[in-house]
């Protein structure tokens, strides 16, 4: 097994800048003075690009290094997959101390795919204990281009609620007397969206340390917002097992991880970010398992691996920043933006056309441009498609199709003329077919699929 072993300290140092120092006379159960890294790559004959950046535990106040960090390296690297274990500062005072180094580890990582031969798109964070803390406040807090692809939390300690967290990591991370506001921020399984990644969930069920109602809690709340989750409770082990060879479990648990890593793809690191805006028909409401059979799902089948398709459809909203609901003002208009994606496929209106938001209409092709203006500015320099909104089966005060064929649709004509921008005419292609969209806006399963065609087509002319 090839090992690398690197300590790195100035470029996550420049990243820390501006972080508050602990006073000299200050306490320091475990003292850390700089945040550092020890990498464990694989033998570049068996490297898959995956990586695993650690947290190890310690209440916040120490790390247990070796057997929650460092010993996983031959576990990794013998299936191909880079170990990243993080030394992190302990909060002394100052929680932002731990956070802002994991986030800073993220950060190198992704930072350093090349040079390590890495997939920017499939680093995931481990955590136990605290770690597991830490990781999954970074699974559930980190901006996009921070957040992991994975997590994997070995009894981690999730709640912030004094009723049943580990009292030492709450008091160690936001202090003894730490408000009802500050400990609800930092209850992980009070923040989860779907956007947080999935996870591996590990504990004994006669810990004492962490109760694994903390980790049951924080896999429901996965479940509701249907990210993809696993928790497993062995029957003893009680805390801090590790790695080690005295967890009576140790085989099963790492036959469970293996097959929950083998469980999941993800787009290699060259594929082509492909970026779908759009109201609910983007996002796939009224579609039982949308996150299969929505258009933009289908979309990614189609074009297959050297593409990477995500959804950014959010329901109900406008391409009008005036609008009852505008789209630009949405996390998922950031989350897409962030996303730098090489292909966009801008597919909003509809609801513009109702008569409360129509009114604005003098401000349709403004803010248009604007979207388009932003999207252009990314770094990727992303080819853009504008596409007409799909037939409605509706006219009235609510959505309108006389206003979307009559009105909207030369407007988005105009912008993409000015802009040289590709059309795709979706109000052709989903017309003449009333009997996929049971409620007369929204298509169902076999309407998203001509959907996708159509996006299809465009982007492979």
């Amino acid at each position: 097994m090839k090992q690398k072993f690197s300590t790195i300290f100035i470029l996550l140092l420049l990243f820390l800048a501006g972080s508050q120092t602990v006073a000299q006379n200050a306490p320091k159960p475990f003292d850390i003075e700089q945040p550092s890294l020890r990498v464990f790559l694989p033998a570049p004959e068996l490297a898959t690009g995956r990586a695993v950046v650690a947290c190890p535990g310690g209440g916040y106040s120490h790390l247990a290094f070796e057997h929650e960090g460092c010993d996983w390296a031959p576990y990794f690297n013998k299936q191909g997959i880079a170990l990243i274990v993080l030394k992190y500062r302990m909060p002394n005072g100052d929680r932002t101390l731990p956070i802002s180094d994991a986030e800073a580890a993220m950060k190198l990582v992704r930072d350093s795919a090349d040079i390590w031969n890495l997939n920017p798109n499939d680093i995931g964070i481990m955590g136990s204990s605290a770690g597991g803390h830490l990781a999954s406040t970074i699974a559930t807090h980190a901006k996009p281009e921070l957040r992991p692809n994975f997590q994997i939390l070995f009894y981690p300690v999730i709640t912030m609620d004094k009723s049943y967290t580990h009292r030492g990591s709450h008091d160690n991370l936001l202090g003894k007397d730490a408000s009802a506001e500050l400990e609800s921020e930092y209850s992980n399984e009070k923040q989860v969206t779907k956007d947080t990644p999935r996870a591996f969930i590990v504990y004994s069920d006669d810990d004492k340390v962490v109760p694994p109602a903390n980790g049951v809690n924080y896999y429901l709340a996965l479940n509701k917002n249907h990210v993809p989750s696993v928790l497993h409770i062995y029957p003893s082990g009680g805390h801090g097992w590790g790695i080690r060879e005295g967890f009576l479990y140790k085989n099963e648990m790492l036959d469970e991880l293996t097959s929950w890593l083998r469980s999941f793809k993800v787009p290699h690191k060259d594929a082509i970010r492909v970026a779908c805006i759009g109201n609910s028909i983007t996002y796939g409401a009224r579609i039982k398992n949308r996150d299969r059979d929505g258009y933009p799902a289908v979309l990614g089948r189609m074009l297959g691996e050297a593409y990477w398709v995500k959804n950014f459809g959010v329901s109900a909203r406008t391409m009008l920043n005036k609008g009852d609901h505008p789209y630009m003002k949405e996390k998922a208009y950031q989350d897409a933006l962030a996303f730098n994606p090489n292909i966009v496929v801008i597919k909003l209106g509809t609801n513009d056309s109702k008569s409360f938001n129509w009114k604005y209409k003098a401000d349709f092709t403004k803010d248009l441009q604007t979207m388009v203006d932003a999207f252009k500015a990314l770094p990727a320099q992303p080819k853009i498609y504008l596409c007409y909104p799909s037939k409605a089966y509706l006219t009235g005060n609510g959505i309108n199709d006389d206003i979307i064929s009559k009105q909207i649709i030369p407007m988005i004509k105009k912008v993409a003329k000015k802009n040289n921008l590709p059309i795709i005419d979706l109000h052709t292609a989903m017309d003449g077919i009333p009997q996929m969209f049971p409620d007369k806006i929204h298509p169902n399963e076999e309407g998203a699929k001509v959907m996708a065609k159509a996006v299809y087509q465009s982007l492979k002319k």
